[in-house]
């Protein structure tokens, strides 16, 4: 897999009518029989996740925007226990990490592998059970919070028992994934099954210590800051890595562009991140060193960031007119960007210096949504653009309605991440202010506050249209299309005459 002198090939019509060929990617892609079986096999465990991940993400984004309301209408639904504040952030939370973004991402890996290793999915039967257990749990630890049930720790406020749920549900899941791996047909292992088969492991280590009945007073607070982190690091962001890796190269028709950068990448990111969360406590009751270990693996984040943003752009370049095109180049292109920004961003908001404006801010909460959304989010909507119409060979029916989702949602994380990070900054030098009462920076918040509103609502719209195709794409209802659906037909580009190509 080491990075090829080959010739960039040419945008034609040709190259949207079917899936560009990349050797680096899939040994032996021309098999068609091949690839239809594992298509088959992957299919109804594959669209059973994304139809889960899509109803808890519209579930998710009502209470998201219900969650921003509250900051303008604090009185709004405050007689109704279940709707106040307290509890449906949490919601909120927990409905688009569990419910949206780890079904929609464990659809993709059950996909991604299958194709990858070249074999149909193995013990497919298990991601049926794993289905009904992560819905279930899902729905009984948001039923529990909205009750008042939570154990009051971010990102863990699930109880135990729903919990442990969704804990059952990702081994079984995983057991397929790994399994299929271990019978693969292929010599070397493209980046992609890097990030899948780390997570496979990370995760539920991660997930199970978490929710052990053993932290007490300032443990639990460094253990919550040190879980937060780490589901970013060894679940969601390896789904948005192998998702970006593959979709990139596979809509150019190129490999990527280096394996050693990839691999720099992925081992720099296996160092760095895990040490990341504790930056967080600043300030707080906790030792200094642990701390300090955070704040440095957080900057030395820094370099594998560089690999995968250098990897990504130098795999595109020359390429950039696709994005006129394709949809899901578009979504991967935009998420990537936003891993590359939100990194950034991380590493510079672990300094103690920043901290000491940033903290306690509005500026923390924009900074999660380009993560979690403007990164995740949007790979996994790429993804699915690519996935669906090959599992239910059926192309997505509206065209413009795609058009209009990309939109909608670009521009609603820009203004969401934009107005909070502004509002959030100036919140933080007026609070470092003694002269300025609280009162008046909670009243200085307000207009900025509108933003993320806005940019909320401008998402829900993009996901309800998305539902919508969703919808029409499982039902093969609306216009029947023969060629993919794309932003724009591509006029075919001549050929540069031999000595011009680089």
């Amino acid at each position: 897999m080491a990075r090829t002198k080959a010739k960039h090939p040419v945008t034609t019509h040709a190259e949207f009518r079917q899936e560009p060929a990349s050797s680096s990617q899939e040994p032996g892609h021309h098999d068609e029989q091949l690839r239809i079986a594992i298509d088959d096999s992957a299919r109804t465990p594959t669209v059973v996740y994304f139809a889960g991940a899509v109803f808890w993400l519209i579930v998710g984004t009502l209470f998201g925007v219900m969650t921003s309301l509250k900051f303008s209408f604090p009185d709004w639904l405050g007689d109704i226990p279940a709707f106040t504040f307290g509890r449906i952030r949490p919601a909120h939370l927990n409905t688009i990490m569990y419910g949206w973004a780890s079904l929609a991402g464990a659809g993709m890996i059950v996909w991604l592998t299958a194709r990858l290793c070249r074999v149909p999915l193995q013990w497919g039967w298990l991601h049926y059970l794993s289905a009904i257990l992560w819905n279930l749990g899902v729905l009984v630890g948001t039923a529990a919070v909205l009750a008042g049930y939570s154990q009051g720790l971010e990102w863990l406020e699930f109880p135990r028992f729903a919990g442990g749920m969704i804990a059952v549900a990702f081994l079984l899941f995983a057991a397929s994934v790994v399994q299929t791996f271990r019978v693969r047909q292929v010599e070397h292992l493209y980046v992609s099954l890097w990030y899948i088969l780390a997570s496979m492991i990370w995760f539920p280590l991660l997930y199970v210590v978490a929710n052990l009945d053993i932290y007490q007073g300032v443990v639990q607070g460094a253990m919550n800051w040190w879980y937060g982190h780490n589901a970013l690091a060894v679940w969601f962001t390896p789904i948005g890595l192998a998702g970006a890796y593959y979709f990139i190269p596979k809509v150019i028709g190129r490999p990527i562009y280096s394996y050693y950068l990839g691999l720099l990448g992925f081992w720099a990111f296996a160092l760095f991140y895990n040490w990341n969360g504790l930056h967080h406590l600043v300030g707080g009751p906790i030792p200094t060193w642990m701390i300090t270990v955070s704040i440095v693996a957080s900057v030395m984040m820094v370099v594998p960031v560089m690999a995968v943003a250098v990897n990504h752009h130098l795999t595109t370049v020359n390429h950039f007119r696709m994005l006129k095109y394709s949809p899901t180049l578009r979504f991967v292109v935009f998420g990537s960007m936003s891993y590359t920004a939100v990194s950034f961003q991380g590493s510079l908001e672990s300094i103690r210096s920043f901290q000491e404006v940033a903290h306690f801010t509005h500026y923390t909460i924009g900074h999660a949504h380009l993560g979690v959304y403007g990164f995740l989010s949007m790979i996994l909507f790429g993804a699915m653009y690519y996935i669906m119409p090959r599992l239910a060979k059926w192309e997505w029916p509206y065209p413009r309605l795609i058009k209009a989702h990309f939109w909608t949602t670009a521009i609603g994380i820009a203004v969401y991440v934009l107005t909070l990070s502004i509002g959030g900054w100036i919140q933080g030098l007026q609070m470092n202010d003694a002269a300025i009462p609280f009162a008046d920076v909670v009243q200085a918040t307000k207009p900025w506050l509108w933003g993320r509103t806005i940019g909320g609502t401008l998402m829900m719209v993009g996901h309800c249209i998305f539902a919508f195709q969703f919808f029409m794409i499982i039902k093969r209802a609306g216009p029947r299309r023969f060629a993919p659906a794309l932003f724009r037909e591509p006029a075919p580009i001549e050929a540069p005459a031999e000595g011009k190509r680089r």
